[in-house]
């Protein structure tokens, strides 16, 4: 039966009609029943609603082609699946419905069942209800064609801001493009910008070291004097980590500094470092001379490590081992790694690529070249030594932790010497000391 967006459906008197268009919407076959049957019909099951199923409860009718038969009517459970994704209200909405058909086929069953025996005031009441029942589903109908048609407003309200923030996002983003364009150019040429000095920096960088070859054979005091300021600075630089080793593998630094320097009094308890760089120092200068050789094979690296492996029989590689065995004691070594293998490989003629071995060995390089330079710049040039306990005098000492106005202007005493001085000529390089006042 067709049903009117707008218009609700007046009862029919014309039974006829509303029993063939009752077959079409019901999908039902006529039978006959028999009225002490009737109330059964009103047991039916409710339907149960949930978010996933609706089950509701539907008369259903068996044919038979005897009417004067009295069959009766058993009303079996339909499962009626709710489509995914509707929520709990749309659940509410099909159960209504569900009903509302189940009414409907009860109606109907009560007409049929006033045609035998036939009841004119049954069949009336139950054409009413057929009616009734119908009005209510077009209402259905109505309620539910408007709901879409605001859903279909609100949606479309929700797109047409959707469209405007789309918009002035690819505005946006035209934009940002745009920006993006300009900076990738800019990149582009301040990478070759980048480029062209590099290439000027490499071609500067070549002369130099054209320039430096040609003047390295072309010693001078002052060059000296700044070889002596890097030895002095790789002993402080190498003796960092060593102290550092010490500390972490439980090393009494306190007892240590008291068995290097054991009558040495400090201005600051930090300052017993310097007793730890006079030992490195002690050891590095002990037992050499100054004669003259060419340093030129070990300059020109900047890794000394380098050299060793160009020249592993030279004299420089020879130094570094024997200067290597007497710094670092088996004892401190086993301390510090926990096996000797730094001592086995340079006892080997080897040379480790450890960090710890590359300091000594920018420091052992320093040294070298120290050791060097004096004897090639004055064949006579000598090494001279400031005892313990001697009076500090400026003249030819420095003092490391003591400025020298101050020095100069009290009466000081030398508790160890740190690096050695050298007479080159009529050039005096000043040993370095580590001074306390007088008491």
């Amino acid at each position: 039966m067709e049903c009117s967006d707008t218009k609700l459906i007046k009862p029919n008197p014309n039974i006829s009609e509303i029993v063939s268009k009752l077959a079409k919407v019901c999908s039902l076959k006529s039978i006959g029943v028999f009225s002490s049957e009737l109330p059964n019909l009103h047991h039916l099951h409710k339907p149960v609603c949930n978010n996933a199923s609706v089950s509701g409860n539907s008369a259903s009718v068996t044919t038979d082609e005897n009417r004067s038969h009295g069959q009766k009517i058993h009303p079996h459970p339909i499962q009626v699946q709710v489509p995914k994704g509707e929520g709990f209200c749309a659940g509410l909405e099909i159960m209504k419905i569900f009903d509302v058909v189940s009414a409907i086929k009860l109606a109907y069953l009560e007409l049929q069942q006033a045609h035998i025996p036939y009841d004119m005031q049954k069949v009336v009441s139950a054409d009413k209800k057929v009616s009734a029942e119908l009005e209510k589903l077009c209402k259905f109908k109505v309620e539910y064609k408007e709901k879409q048609c605001r859903i279909a407003m609100l949606n479309a309200g929700r797109f047409d801001r959707l469209r405007s923030e789309i918009k002035a996002k690819e505005a946006l983003l035209g934009k940002l493009k745009g920006k993006n364009n300009v900076k990738d150019s800019k990149i582009l040429r301040l990478r070759q910008e980048l480029h062209d000095l590099e290439m000027v920096n490499k071609n500067l960088t070549e002369k130099i070291k054209r320039i430096n070859k040609k003047n390295e054979s072309v010693l001078s005091v002052a060059k000296f004097r700044d070889v002596f300021e890097a030895s002095s600075m790789s002993i402080h630089d190498f003796a960092k980590p060593m102290i550092s080793l010490m500390k972490a593998s439980g090393w009494d630094l306190d007892a240590a500094a008291k068995w290097i320097e054991s009558e040495a009094v400090y201005v600051k308890r930090g300052d017993k470092k310097y007793a730890f760089e006079a030992y490195i120092s002690r050891r590095m200068f002990h037992g050499v001379s100054l004669r003259s050789y060419d340093v030129g094979d070990v300059v020109k690296y900047d890794d000394p490590i380098e050299a060793l492996m160009e020249n592993p029989d030279s004299d420089f590689s020879k130094f570094c081992r024997t200067k290597y065995l007497l710094v670092v004691h088996r004892t401190m070594e086993e301390s510090f790694f926990g096996n000797l293998d730094h001592r086995s490989l340079v006892s080997g003629g080897k040379h480790p690529r450890t960090e710890f071995y590359q300091l000594f060995t920018k420091m052992a390089k320093w040294i070298w070249v120290l050791l060097g330079s004096a004897a090639t710049l004055d064949p006579n040039a000598t090494m001279f030594y400031a005892d313990s306990g001697s009076i500090f005098s400026s003249l030819h000492m420095e003092s490391v932790n003591v400025e020298r106005e101050i020095a100069e202007q009290g009466t000081y005493k030398v508790q160890f010497m740190i690096m050695p001085g050298f007479k080159i000529g009529e050039t005096l390089v000043k040993s370095q000391v580590y001074i306390s006042k007088q008491s």
